[in-house]
């Protein structure tokens, strides 16, 4: 991307809301990193440090194992609430799996949010994938297709809600049926609609009605042709959509001592949790290698940038020539690896022009 094109890198955390983030592992897990004094501490310590975005997980249940991987959450609605009081200028999303929630209840509770914090919330919308997560509730998932169908009509019903002008409507699909809605106080400013997902499918309903897409690789080299792709479809609707991704940053002294500390996190890996949280991911299709396994594992699914600070430094740099507009960064142990990254590595990318000072 042309750099006159070329806007500042955001900061953001993939918040460890849930118990074991970020990584399938028993190496060296920081007990509390899910309780909301720890994400309290986080956000404003993030917020200090110049960081514009906080985003969550959301999960009704754990995937087994000796780490139940995710099995502990907080509730990304009134954790959002509690956050947006705690802090005065980062934004902060929700996440909503679509199958659980009426469009109207999340309206209302969005435009609470987006009230009570001026125009700081966001939300990310979630077809759901897990078969063991809704089938405890009695809930089947759709075909792959249909799910996002579902959640296109879920996101434009949420935006005739979040407009005066389209009020009151009636709408009509095979999932819901409005009849004169209607709804108060409307937002301000609409909310920021997210949605996580590189399936063609995803990437449609993304391009049509989304503002940002997040994205999940294995590399920083597969993330252009994403980004261009997603440009593309969504310049045929004439719109734009901004992109993240959720690199897993472990540095040190060198590359052969960080390298060292994501071995150690592998070596400990809980196999029957990644297994279980594979499993569903890929609908029971077996799809991945031990190799895929190991790095998911390690990291949750977020792309790795591991190296001396430096070396990560120039990796985030290239994410961001890559056409990424923000980063929603995950560590080990959260707290003092925010701490280490304000005071090791955003300096350089201050001196790089990459992220904006602040």
């Amino acid at each position: 991307m042309p750099t006159e094109q070329r806007q500042k890198l955001a900061l953001g955390l993939f918040m460890p809301n849930c118990s074991n983030m970020p990584s399938i592992s028993t190496h060296r897990v920081v007990k509390d990193q899910w309780t909301y004094e720890h994400n309290e501490s986080l956000a404003l310590a993030a917020e200090s440090y110049g960081f514009e975005y906080l985003f969550p997980v959301s999960r009704w249940r754990g995937f087994g194992g000796e780490t139940n991987f995710l099995g502990t959450s907080l509730e990304t609605t009134t954790w959002a609430a509690a956050l947006l009081r705690a802090t005065t200028s980062i934004n902060v999303f929700s996440t909503v799996h679509i199958p659980l929630f009426h469009p109207f209840v999340v309206a209302k509770m969005g435009a609470t949010l987006s009230h009570m914090s001026g125009n700081r919330w966001g939300l990310n919308v979630v077809s759901g994938w897990s078969e063991r997560e809704f089938g405890m509730m009695g809930i089947s998932l759709a075909e792959h297709a249909r799910r996002y169908e579902r959640t296109s009509c879920f996101v434009e019903i949420l935006k005739k809600l979040w407009s005066a002008e389209d009020q009151p409507f009636d709408y009509e699909c095979d999932w819901y049926s409005v009849s004169r809605g209607v709804s108060s106080p409307i937002p301000d400013v609409p909310p920021m609609i997210a949605n996580a997902g590189v399936s063609k499918d995803a990437k449609n309903m993304t391009a049509r009605l989304c503002d940002w897409a997040f994205i999940s690789t294995p590399s920083i080299d597969e993330v252009g042709a994403i980004i261009d792709d997603i440009a593309l479809k969504a310049n045929s609707f004439g719109r734009s959509v901004k992109t993240a991704i959720f690199p897993f940053l472990i540095w040190g002294e060198s590359q052969a001592e960080a390298e060292d500390r994501l071995a150690a996190i592998i070596s400990e890996k809980d196999e029957v949790a990644t297994a279980n949280w594979l499993h569903d991911l890929t609908a029971g299709s077996g799809s991945f290698d031990a190799f895929t396994s190991d790095m998911l594992a390690a990291s949750g699914g977020g792309v790795h940038m591991i190296g001396s600070a430096a070396d990560v430094g120039e990796q985030l740099i290239e994410a961001h020539r890559a056409g990424v507009n923000a980063v929603m960064l995950t560590f080990p142990e959260y707290l003092s690896d925010l701490h280490r990254f304000a005071k090791e590595i955003k300096p350089m990318l201050i001196k790089a022009d990459c992220i904006a000072v602040n």
